[in-house]
C-alpha cells in the first residue's frame, strides 16, 4: 500500500529565491550597512551611481531599514542609518566626492560606532 505525499496533504510554501545562496534580505542588509562607509560613498559617487535615477530610488526603498523592525538587524545603526538619510539628499551625493566631507563623515563614523557599542 503506498504512503501518501507529505506535500499531498500539507499546503505548499513558497521559498524564497536565493541569489548566490543568500536571501534577498540579506543581501540588502549586508548593501545598506555597507552605505555607513564614507569611503564606499565616495567610489560609488566616483564611478556616477548616486546619480542614477534607478539607484536614487534604491535607496529610497531601503528605507525600510529605518523602522524598529528591521533597524534591530544592523551592526551598526547610527552609522548606518545616518549615511542612508544624507543619501536621500541630491546635494550629498554630489559632496561625497569631495575628500573633506569623506574625512569628516569618516570621522563621525568611527565617533558613532564607538558609542554604539
Amino acid at each position: 500500500m503506498a504512503e501518501p505525499s507529505a506535500t499531498a496533504t500539507e499546503p505548499q510554501k513558497l521559498e524564497e529565491p536565493l541569489y548566490g545562496g543568500f536571501t534577498r534580505f540579506e543581501l540588502e542588509l549586508e548593501f545598506v550597512q555597507a552605505l555607513a562607509n564614507p569611503f564606499y560613498l565616495n567610489y560609488l559617487a566616483s564611478q556616477k551611481i548616486l546619480q542614477d535615477p534607478c539607484f536614487v530610488e534604491y535607496l529610497k526603498y531601503l528605507q525600510y531599514f529605518t523602522t524598529p523592525e528591521y533597524v534591530k538587524y544592523l551592526s551598526y545603526p547610527g552609522p548606518t542609518l545616518k549615511a542612508l538619510e544624507l543619501l536621500q539628499q541630491e546635494r550629498f551625493r554630489h559632496d561625497i566626492l569631495i575628500p573633506d566631507v569623506v574625512g569628516r563623515l569618516a570621522e563621525d563614523t568611527v565617533l558613532a560606532s564607538v558609542e554604539d557599542r
